[in-house]
């Protein structure tokens, strides 16, 4: 009874919202603040009963009521809660466009932080599911935090961005956003962070099979690592060097590396090791063939010899006679 209530009092707001856009002899502007209330109040009402697409319909409603009455922040807002509305529909399609509108609309009145916060929520939302959308989310957040130049925010947000270009395995893409990364870390004085993501640079890097630019970057940004992480990183890297599989597995493996960010760890797991072994043990077969093929070679000629050794002695017995 108390949804059937609540949808009813959310339909009377429409019913008001409506009647406020109607025109007439005497009124020739339709109410456009007074209706976009009611929409909100109608979607409220549709929110609390759980009907969540009225719920939706009403917001985007508003928003256009809001546009035309020129109040780009509530319509911002208002496309704020239809991405929170799609979340609890399971609606994630409409989520990224919803989020560029309320961007734009935050940034045309001059409010940045709220813009890169609504393009940062609705990411998060995003990122499991649509992580190619949420990255794009995430860019835009940081170019936002760039031009607020809020850089401590901007390396949250590019950290997010590189974090998604290793889960897509764009790690080329990635070694560039986390070089831009360490870049804002180094601005903003935040050396500890600066050694950890020095790691995950080694790690892309080794991931695009590129073990000169791994070691370029230890070079570069390895003072800024903790002792832990420079005994991993070179260890690592002098594994690598040696194509040595079983040490280069055995530094990925150390607690460090495991307790970095979920998509690092993953790499880390999933790295193709050096094939040191592999080759040296094929290396090993190649040669054994070879000599069980030499060995062969020569028991042939030892029994061709016997026979003409007995043919030899034939000949002679059949000559004295």
């Amino acid at each position: 009874m108390s949804s059937n209530k609540k949808i009813e009092e959310g339909l009377e707001h429409i019913r008001n919202a409506e009647k406020s856009l109607k025109t007439s002899l005497l009124k020739w502007r339709p109410d456009y603040e007074n209706a976009a209330d009611e929409y909100n109040k109608a979607a409220t009402c549709f929110r609390n009963a759980k009907s969540y697409e009225q719920c939706k319909d009403c917001l985007l409603k508003a928003v256009e009521c809001y546009k035309q009455n020129k109040a780009l922040f509530y319509a911002a807002k208002a496309l704020d809660q239809c991405i929170l509305v799609s979340k609890e529909l399971g609606n994630l399609k409409d989520i990224a466009q919803y989020a560029e509108r309320a961007a734009n609309m935050y940034q045309n009145q001059g409010n940045g932080e709220s813009a890169a916060s609504s393009l940062d929520k609705a990411a998060k939302i995003l990122e499991s599911q649509y992580p190619a959308d949420a990255l794009k989310l995430f860019q835009h957040a940081t170019e936002i935090a760039m031009i607020q130049d809020s850089t401590r925010q901007a390396a949250e947000y590019i950290s997010k961005v590189s974090r998604l270009h290793v889960k897509l395995q764009q790690y080329d893409l990635a070694a560039d956003t986390i070089r831009r990364e360490l870049g804002l870390h180094q601005q903003n004085e935040s050396y500890q962070a600066t050694g950890r993501l020095t790691v995950a640079l080694v790690l892309v890097q080794l991931a695009r099979g590129d073990v000169v630019a791994a070691e370029k970057a230890f070079k570069e940004w390895g003072n800024y690592c903790e002792a832990p992480e420079l005994q991993t990183l070179e260890t690592l890297l002098q594994a690598y060097d040696e194509e040595d599989p079983e040490n280069a597995k055995r530094a990925l493996n150390s607690p460090f590396i495991k307790h970095m960010d979920v998509e690092y760890s993953i790499l880390a797991r999933d790295m193709p090791l050096p094939e040191g072994t592999i080759r040296q043990s094929k290396e090993h077969t190649k040669e054994k063939n070879v000599e069980d093929s030499a060995d062969a070679d020569f028991s042939v000629p030892t029994d061709a010899a016997n026979v003409e050794t007995d043919e030899d002695e034939n000949s002679g017995g059949l000559g004295l006679c």
